[in-house]
């Protein structure tokens, strides 16, 4: 059997367990003709441990209507968001800080968010957490 020929890749963020029809959702896969419904009920059961988390999916459409996702971690700006309890990362992030985050706070961070990253070294993945933090306005305590 051949492989089916894809028609477009859709990279979406969604609330896990919670997704809906509404946009953005119903936005970017309409055009696509997909069942709708269908992709929202399967991402909110393959999410639903993860409720109160933004989950990345990366949605392969094919030709024939058919789709495959695959689930990543949070972003790593939802992570510090969480990990710092704070609202949102500063208008003005070198004049308005925000909150500090302590090293071993980055390297819970970093630990969790390896397996996405394009390094499997710790002290690169916490270098890539820092720099997230220094432009949401986060202080890192060194």
């Amino acid at each position: 059997m051949a492989a089916k020929k894809i028609k477009t890749i859709v990279k979406l963020n969604l609330p896990a367990g919670e997704a809906s029809p509404a946009p953005p959702v119903g936005t970017a896969l309409g055009q696509h003709g997909i069942a709708i419904m269908e992709f929202v009920k399967s991402y909110n059961e393959k999410t639903a441990d993860q409720k109160g988390n933004i989950v990345p999916v990366v949605l392969t459409i094919y030709e024939d209507r058919s789709f495959d996702f695959i689930t990543k971690l949070a972003p790593v700006a939802e992570l510090i968001k969480k990990e710092l309890k704070i609202e949102k990362g500063s208008g003005i992030p070198n004049k308005q800080p925000v909150g500090t985050m302590t090293q071993d706070q980055l390297r819970k961070i970093a630990e969790t968010k390896l397996g996405d990253l394009n390094t499997k070294n710790i002290d690169q993945a916490m270098k890539v957490v820092a720099g997230t933090a220094r432009s949401m306005g986060v202080k890192v305590s060194s």
